[in-house]
């Protein structure tokens, strides 16, 4: 699967139910009848949603971990922490559990942003502040990150 862009307002009603946006069923056209999952972010009040081909191979990595040291056990079991399949239903729609929304504290107004290989699903203003906030960090964060490459590899993992 190639890497996956676009940033896309959506709706959720009632039910929890979001229609994915076209952008991305274009994108994941074979992706689609493999379904999706859904978890919660680590690093933010978000959720991810991966296509299952990309989730198994996550979850490959993740089960070579060790499960006689008790931080592996511990992760993983935090990892998967509300993990569920998602599926779109015939209208192109997803379901997100009332309890995924609430830890991500979404409203009605979601927005969809590309983040590599997944969906990343936020609450409308809570996504905007987070931009915003971070918007002033960018430039030191990208020149940490990827200005000394040179062979592929951030400068911390030179060292």
């Amino acid at each position: 699967m190639n890497s996956l862009f676009g940033v896309y307002e959506c709706n959720a009603d009632a039910k929890g139910r979001v229609m994915l946006p076209v952008a991305f069923k274009k994108q994941l056209t074979k992706e689609l009848k493999g379904g999706f999952v859904m978890k919660r972010s680590i690093f933010s009040k978000s959720l991810e949603l991966y296509p299952m081909a990309t989730w198994n191979e996550m979850v490959k990595e993740v089960n070579k971990l060790n499960k006689f040291v008790k931080k592996n056990v511990e992760f993983i079991r935090m990892f998967n922490y509300g993990v569920v399949p998602v599926d779109l239903d015939a209208s192109g729609r997803l379901l997100i559990s009332k309890d995924m929304m609430s830890f991500a504290g979404m409203s009605k107004n979601i927005v969809m942003a590309a983040a590599g290989d997944r969906i990343e699903m936020w609450d409308k203003k809570g996504y905007e502040k987070f931009i915003n906030n971070s918007t002033a960090n960018f430039e030191k964060l990208a020149e940490d990150v990827m200005g000394g490459i040179s062979s592929g590899q951030p400068e911390e993992d030179k060292k």
